[in-house]
This record gives C-alpha cells, sequence and structure tokens, in this order.
C-alpha cells in the first residue's frame, strides 16, 4: 500500500479510557507500518500515556477535542450540542476524508446518531445496520442487525442481508457464506409479521445464499454464517450470550474450586479449557461495524480493554482493504 490507512480513534470513549484506547490504538500501529492513528481527546490525558510508551511518530497524530459525551447524555442533543466532543471530531475527519475510519466504546447511541447523521449513509442504504463477530463451536458467524434498528422492515433485513453477506466473504474469507433469518422454528411459515414478510423476499435474491430460518439455540453450533435480525431480537441474542457465558465461566472456577479433587482435576484441564474459552473470548473479535455509511465506524464494548481496541483497528484495515462499501455501492447503492 502507497498510503496509510488512518484510523481516527475516540481515545476519550469507554470505561478505560484513555489509558487503554491509546494503548490499543498504538500496539496496532507496531505491527503494521502502513497505519496511521489520530487520537481524538483530551490533548494532555493522551499524552501522559503516550509518553510512557514507544511509538513510531509518523504513525501516530493526537488531536484535542475539549469536550466527551458521555453515556448518560440524550444521544441525539449531544450530537448536536458537543461538536468539540472527541466522538463528533473523530466522525467528522471520515466525513471530510481525513480519516478513513472511525472507532469508539463511547455511547452506543451517540455512535449510531453520529454515524448516520455525520458520515451519512451510502445513496440506496435504507437502514444503516450494526454487525458484531460472534464466536461459535464452527469459528464465527455475523450477528446483524445487533442494535441499530430496532423497527425494522422487510426491505430493511433483505439489505442487511446482503451487506452481512459482503462482510463475511470479504472481510473474513468465508466463500458463499449462508445467511439465516432468525425465528421462532425452522418452517416457513413460523414466526410474526416481519420474518413471515421478510423469508420470501430472502428466497428470491440471487445475490446471497438463503440457508432459510435458524432458532436461536442453533446459533451457537455454528449453523449458519450470518445471523439476520431485527436490532431488538439481535441485541437480546447478544446480551443473553454475553450474561449466559459470564455466568457459566463463573459455574466452572466455582466448582473446580469446591474440593481438594477438584482442584487437582483443574491443574489437569486448566490448559484445555483456557484455550477453548479463548475461543469464546469476545476480545478477540474486535468491534461492530455500522455497515451501509460512507466511511466505516466501528462501535466497541463500552468496557473495552487495549487487547480489543488493537483487534478493531486491525479490523478497519481488512475492511478497507477489502474495498467493502465500494461493493455494496457496487451491489445495493442507486
Amino acid at each position: 500500500m502507497s498510503q496509510k490507512i488512518r484510523i481516527a480513534v475516540d481515545a476519550m470513549g469507554g470505561d478505560y479510557a484513555p489509558e487503554e484506547i491509546v494503548k490499543g490504538a498504538v500496539a496496532a500501529t507496531k505491527e503494521n507500518s502502513e497505519i496511521k492513528v489520530i487520537l481524538v481527546g483530551n490533548d494532555d490525558a493522551i499524552k501522559a500515556v503516550l509518553e510512557e510508551m514507544s511509538y513510531n511518530r509518523e504513525q501516530v497524530e493526537v488531536v484535542h477535542a475539549a469536550q466527551v459525551i458521555s453515556c448518560e447524555e440524550a444521544p441525539v442533543e449531544a450530537i448536536r450540542a458537543k461538536k468539540d466532543s472527541s466522538l463528533v471530531m473523530a466522525m467528522k475527519m471520515v466525513k471530510e476524508g481525513t480519516a478513513d475510519a472511525v472507532i469508539s466504546a463511547g455511547s452506543t447511541g451517540a455512535v449510531l446518531v453520529g454515524g448516520q447523521v455525520i458520515a451519512g449513509k451510502i445513496r440506496g442504504i435504507k437502514r444503516a445496520p450494526l454487525a458484531t463477530l460472534i464466536p461459535t463451536l464452527k469459528g464465527v458467524s455475523l450477528l446483524i442487525d445487533c442494535g441499530a434498528n430496532v423497527d425494522a422492515r422487510p426491505e430493511h433485513l433483505v439489505q442487511f442481508a446482503q451487506m452481512g453477506s459482503l462482510y463475511m466473504e470479504h472481510v473474513v474469507g468465508v466463500e458463499k457464506p449462508k445467511v439465516s433469518l432468525v425465528n421462532i422454528g425452522a418452517e416457513e411459515a413460523k414466526g410474526n409479521a416481519l420474518v413471515k414478510e421478510t423469508y420470501p423476499k430472502l428466497k428470491e435474491l440471487d445475490t446471497i445464499h438463503f440457508a432459510g430460518n435458524i432458532e436461536p439455540r442453533d446459533i451457537f453450533y455454528g449453523e449458519t454464517d450470518v445471523v439476520l435480525c431485527e436490532a431488538f431480537v439481535g441485541n437480546v441474542i447478544l446480551k443473553l450470550a454475553e450474561g449466559l457465558s459470564g455466568a457459566l465461566i463463573k459455574a466452572i472456577k466455582e466448582g473446580m474450586m469446591s474440593s481438594t479433587r477438584s482442584k487437582v482435576g483443574a491443574l489437569l484441564v486448566k490448559p484445555a479449557l483456557k484455550e477453548t474459552l479463548k475461543q469464546f473470548d469476545a476480545s478477540e473479535y474486535g468491534g461492530a461495524p455500522l455497515l451501509g455509511l460512507n466511511g466505516l465506524v466501528v462501535k466497541m464494548h463500552g468496557n473495552s480493554k487495549a487487547k480489543e481496541v488493537k483487534v478493531a483497528v486491525e479490523q478497519c484495515v481488512s475492511f478497507m482493504q477489502q474495498g467493502i462499501n465500494d461493493k455494496i455501492k457496487e451491489q445495493l447503492g442507486k
């Protein structure tokens, strides 16, 4: 690549900002000389973290932002009122073309509003869905939409299916990814009005490999590549999975420490268990891109630490190298 891929980083967004955000972004530059990160936020706070690190100054830029949008603020009002916030300034860089992508662990609502209002949707895209990779027994699947459009219509889901399929094929490398519609049963006649109306529209598409309905219990067995739903259902699936996995891990640890015999057994299975749990560690998969925008906006978990930030930056690089937006424009743009 002749030109560096420029990632604007909301350094003040998230529970562990700016320290973990800055460390993760800088770590990504050390592994790829073609990345440039633009750390947007409080100048003094960011530089205090950078002073303790070694890095290539040509790959790291600091842009001062006087304001921060908190998770407690109303997203629309905050985006309008706080023009000098780290998130808004980072978004504007994408809009103006001085950055190729923006990542943030800040307010989800503000990221969604900012992405659509500031960066703007690709012409022809009706709604921009939030898509996240989720671990399964067979690798990963893409959950789309997982939080952006809670009142989606069939025509929106059809576009989500197409964008999700493009993402899995070109970023993740899955040939002819299977797309499945989340439903309460596998039969075509089941479900609410939304899924019943969407199903035949997906069957007619020749741009995706539609595999029919999928029940939630089959998702984490890796039975499909793109898990398609509207945002209310998607967010419930995501948060239920996070809560269940956390509870199971806690129960396993407590069980292993419950007796001398179990402690001995724990020592024997620890290496294999650690490797298995790593497969289901959300920090291994970066953030959730908001697909269908002019530019790339990636939302990370609010509790993201350096490792997840680093992966999110690398995720942006893959997205840009594969020209996903160009492919979306070619297939869906008008």
